[in-house]
């Protein structure tokens, strides 16, 4: 929670004479004390810092973001920052998501009244006001086609966001509703850096400073899972909202920057201080100075009060968040720099310098050890939180001290445990929904229900109403919840819903936590069959078009053929097509594998034709074909990042195998292809696991996967 204010100051609103440009550079600005009727208020931003060359021509990049504030009029800017050559983009668009990369209904961007802008190196431009509906908390997708050859891109690289291109020499689709023309995907935002709206009911704008946990990493991508959306979502329960701009930088520091990744102080004026309607910042920085950064704690300190005397100079408001415990993440903890971590939290909490301050570190730090992230909040690498750990932030911001969003709701519902697994046929699992007033004055008649999907049954312990909440006071109820009997393997959200009395008006929360229905062993079914070669036991599952395996298994190449699989006999045509979608992979180590597999007879290899395509469990992709006929996979292809859920296919030309993978089942990646000389005539086609576990010995892998087909 924010301590008490201390010392609240008020600074007068620099008045900001900006012309209302149709195509200009950015000059940096005032930033506007609230916004005020007609005027902007940023909606979404992002931080750029890079740069690279794409190597392409003629090509259409589509770049959905997730919004905060509303309006009813909108515009973007985009930024040419870190290049050293112009780029003209010759068409844009703007519009509300459709799903994908489709967009409901593009609208026209033009600057200064033309469809074309050239973009000088280091330069920003922004293009004219567009009337478009946006409704807070929405998708809208921004087209730009780039002309002739695209030399550079100038991005934000971790956007945490599938973004569409359209292929090498794909043309203008920038006012295509639908995506079908987007068939590359990345998850970088290039050229984009802010949306802006007015005609809003918003009082201005928040701003998070921050570095890579503010830019999201480690929460669950395509999701708006980062600290700052949740707070969005938060503030978009005010009577009147705000906007709320993520300007984190994974790696970025206070006290020193880089080329690529400037320091705090030095991109402040640009992406803080010049944020169209910003009246507070959120300053969240401070643990990579710390810990690889070599900075003292004084000197973190020095940058800080550096970061606020700008700030309150140009009339924002600025709230300091806690260093977050960091021990466990990779060497960089000792007991020296946890002191300089406690010397500067203490100078956060107590010191007279912030408007007030966000307490980080208490939300996720474990009461047994400070020093380190409590286990409910941690992505696993010990530094940056999972998506209940952004929550958790969140949480920790008091909205009455932003000085943006107002007549905010004072109790907030959340629900326990974070992430349930609920057994496929099991007998039910409990889940705790809690209450709790924030507010100074008690909420009375305060009514909690739990949102299902259709066909789960939920039996609650006790009464769902209370009748009065004092100040700081909780309300809890226990659920029982079971799933539906054909309940789907996979992620599942309740969500929990309470209302309340306030001030004599009802007001409302809620909550959501994402719900695992697991698999449990059980029968497959005609026409499927499985087969195994590990000398642990291997287990398989079905589910309608769902299937899980359990399996052990040393090696899955070379001298090891180790695995369990689930397979149509003589299902792979000469000429034709396998796919599957692997879900996801759990409990082993890193080299665990789980995917497709072919062969003339997958419970005997030799016979020939053997392929073999997964998803690692860390390390990428890997086509595995046997090149003799022995039945032992001895060439391979792949690598890159891993990804779940993976879609995998083998595309079959009597010998010649081409394999291809793809995050979504729309945008496909050639991996490779290979000559199998064995391969004759119809095959075996399946679903494998293998657990790769020499070096990890007795452990199994679990690999769920659905959507398996094969046709000619």
């Amino acid at each position: 929670m924010l301590g008490p204010l201390r010392g609240r100051r008020r600074f007068a609103a620099l008045s900001a004479a900006v012309a209302a440009v149709l195509v200009s550079l950015l000059p940096a600005t005032p930033a506007e004390a609230g916004a005020k009727p007609g005027e902007w208020t940023g909606t979404w931003a992002t931080a750029q810092h890079a740069s690279y060359d794409p190597g392409v021509s003629e090509v259409t990049v589509r770049i959905p973001v997730r919004v905060s504030a509303g309006g009813s009029s909108a515009r973007v800017r985009l930024t040419n920052g870190f290049t050293t050559e112009p780029v003209t983009i010759g068409h844009a668009t703007v519009g509300r998501r459709d799903g994908g990369s489709a967009v409901a209904k593009p609208h026209e961007l033009r600057f200064g009244g033309k469809d074309e802008v050239t973009i000088a190196a280091g330069e920003q431009a922004v293009s004219d006001a567009v009337r478009i509906s946006v409704p807070a908390r929405s998708d809208l997708v921004v087209s730009l086609y780039f002309p002739g050859r695209l030399t550079h891109i100038s991005q934000h690289w971790m956007g945490l966001q599938t973004v569409y291109w359209t292929p090498d020499g794909g043309g203008d689709h920038a006012s295509d509703a639908d995506g079908d023309a987007f068939t590359r995907t990345d998850s970088t935002f290039p050229f984009l850096t802010g949306v802006d709206v007015r005609g809003g009911d918003t009082a201005g704008a928040v701003v998070a400073l921050g570095d890579s946990i503010t830019d999201g990493a480690s929460s669950t991508a395509n999701s708006n899972r980062r600290w700052p959306d949740y707070l969005a979502g938060r503030l978009s329960a005010c009577s009147s909202t705000a906007g709320v701009l993520n300007e984190g930088i994974s790696g970025n520091r206070i006290t020193a920057g880089t080329d690529g990744n400037p320091s705090a102080l030095d991109r402040l004026e640009r992406d803080v201080l010049s944020q169209p309607g910003a009246r507070t910042v959120v300053l969240f920085e401070g643990v990579n100075d710390l810990s690889w950064g070599g900075a003292t704690g004084d000197q973190v300190i020095d940058g800080m009060k550096e970061i606020v005397r700008r700030a309150h100079a140009r009339g924002l408001r600025v709230i300091g968040a806690t260093v977050v415990p960091y021990r466990g993440w990779g060497d960089w903890w000792t007991e020296a720099k946890e002191a300089d971590r406690q010397k500067v939290n203490t100078f956060v909490r107590d010191g007279a310098v912030f408007d007030d301050y966000a307490d980080f570190d208490k939300a996720v730090r474990d009461p047994d050890d400070p020093t380190r992230y409590a286990a409910a909040f941690d992505s696993g690498d010990h530094l940056h939180p999972n998506d209940t750990g952004m929550k958790a932030f969140a949480d920790a911001v008091d909205l009455t001290i932003l000085g943006a969003g107002r007549d905010c709701p004072t109790a907030r519902v959340r629900l326990t445990p974070y992430r349930p697994t609920l057994p496929a046929g099991g007998d039910g699992t409990q889940i705790t929904s809690t209450v709790t007033n924030t507010g100074p004055r008690a909420v009375t008649q305060v009514s909690t229900r739990l949102d299902l999907p259709d066909g789960w049954s939920v039996e609650p312990a006790g009464s769902a109403l209370t009748q009065s909440l004092a100040p700081g006071d909780s309300a809890t109820v226990t659920w029982t919840v079971t799933p539906a009997a054909d309940a789907a393997w996979g992620t599942h959200q309740i969500g929990v819903r309470t209302s309340f009395l306030q001030y004599g008006r009802t007001r409302h929360d809620s909550d959501s936590v994402d719900a695992t229905v697991a698999p449990t062993p059980s029968e497959v079914r005609a026409p499927y069959l499985t087969t195994a070669t590990t000398t642990e036991e291997a287990q398989y599952a079905q589910n309608g078009d769902q299937f899980a395996i359990w399996a052990g298994g040393q090696d899955l190449s070379g001298w090891k053929d180790e695995k369990a699989a689930v397979y149509l006999a003589d299902a792979a045509p000469p000429s034709g097509t396998v796919s599957a979608r692997v879900v996801g992979e759990t409990g082993s180590g890193p080299s665990a594998k789980a995917g497709i597999a072919v062969a003339n007879d997958l419970t005997a290899p030799e016979a020939g034709g053997y392929a073999v395509l997964t998803m690692s469990a860390q390390y990428g992709l890997e086509f595995l074909t046997d090149s003799d006929g022995n039945g032992k996979l001895d060439t391979w292809a792949g690598g890159g990042s891993s990804y779940h859920p993976a879609w995998l296919k083998l595309v079959r030309d009597g010998p010649v195998y081409t394999a291809y993978a793809s995050p979504d089942g729309t945008a496909w990646q050639q991996v490779a292809t290979a000559t199998v000389p064995s391969a004759s005539g119809t095959g075996d086609a399946g679903m494998v696991a293998s657990a790769v576990n020499l070096n990890y010995p007795g452990q199994t892998t679990a690999a769920l996967f659905d959507s398996f087909s094969t046709h000619e």
